[in-house]
Parts: structure tokens; C-alpha cells; sequence
């Protein structure tokens, strides 16, 4: 038996089905020919909202083989977070330009294409190809949280590879800022 990422009690409770239940329909309607849209656009048909449309459409195509962990239409995506002992104007200072970057991440260089001041970075990483999201949260005084979603990789293998990378990376910021 696969393990879901929610139970069958509150996707019952939220959408009025259980996760065999809602596989049975989707089977039923013929699914497993679909595209994730067209699944969303059967699941939504049927009265879920739209966070719930998103969640019933992956497990199906998880379930039935059609989509791996981690993977979305535009490719895989890791993703990995980090709490820091610092303030988010320290940590949003550390990601603000590329000498700052330089003395935590090395040499690796992206192209920022949007940065919304202790909020958000958007990224072309180096190898042009795929997107970094950076986010940065305040969770309070002297600790900050940081969010990296590296999307568009192209199997499970990369994830894997980035989320080590991206992991080792905020570990090394977070012992310069806390240092």
C-alpha cells in the first residue's frame, strides 16, 4: 500500500471521498489518458476546491505511475529550508549581492531576475536552464527562515543533488551568520 501525503480521513473530511474513493471516480473518467490540467478540470467538476483539485490530482498520478515524487508538469523541484539564528535584515544581507553570496555559497553565480527586499529572490540559476525561489520569513527576534525551491531539474537523481547542495549551503550561511 502506498503512503499518502494526507490521509484518508481529512481528504474525506474536505472533499467528501476518501483517497479509493476519488481513484475509482478518476478512474472511472478516464484519467489516466489525461493531462495533470485535464485531471484538475474533472476533480474541480466534481466540487473540490482549488488547493484540493491540485492535492487529489497528484496523488492520483503518483498512485498510477504518472508522475514521480517531487516532479510537476515543468520538471522536478527540491526543495529544502533552513531557521537562522539571526534577523531577517542580516539573512536578507547575505543574499542581496553577489560578493555577499560569494562569502557563503562560493562561486556559484545566478542571474536575479526579481527581488522583493526581505521577501523574495527569483533566479535563473548558472546553468540557465532551471529557476531558484529563495524566500525569507521573520519568525520572530534574532531567527529568520529561508525557503529555496530549485525547480525545472530534470529527474529524481537531480533532486536529490540539489537538495545535498542546497542543504550544505544554508548550513555554511547559517554558521557564518551565527557565528
Amino acid at each position: 500500500m502506498t503512503t499518502r501525503s494526507i490521509g484518508d480521513d481529512a481528504v474525506k473530511a474536505k472533499t467528501g471521498c476518501d483517497w479509493s474513493e476519488w481513484f475509482a471516480y478518476l478512474d472511472r473518467k478516464k484519467c489516466r489518458t489525461m493531462t495533470h490540467g485535464e485531471i484538475v478540470a474533472v476533480v474541480a467538476k466534481a466540487g473540490a476546491g482549488p488547493w484540493w483539485q491540485q492535492m487529489v490530482t497528484v496523488e492520483y498520478e503518483r498512485a498510477h505511475g504518472l508522475r514521480e515524487k517531487h516532479e510537476t508538469p515543468q520538471g522536478f523541484v527540491a526543495g529544502v529550508s533552513r531557521t537562522v539564528k539571526a534577523p531577517l535584515a542580516d539573512l536578507w544581507k547575505a543574499w542581496a549581492t553577489p560578493a555577499a553570496r560569494k562569502r557563503w555559497l562560493g562561486e556559484a553565480g545566478f542571474h536575479v531576475r526579481k527581488a522583493a527586499e526581505q521577501k523574495s529572490l527569483r533566479v535563473t540559476w548558472l546553468d540557465g536552464s532551471t529557476n531558484v525561489e529563495i524566500l525569507f520569513y521573520d519568525k520572530g527576534p534574532g531567527k529568520s527562515l529561508v525557503t529555496i525551491s530549485h525547480s525545472r531539474l530534470t529527474s529524481a537523481k537531480d533532486v536529490a543533488k540539489k537538495k545535498a547542495y542546497w542543504k550544505a549551503a544554508l548550513a555554511a550561511l547559517a554558521s557564518r551568520l551565527e557565528g
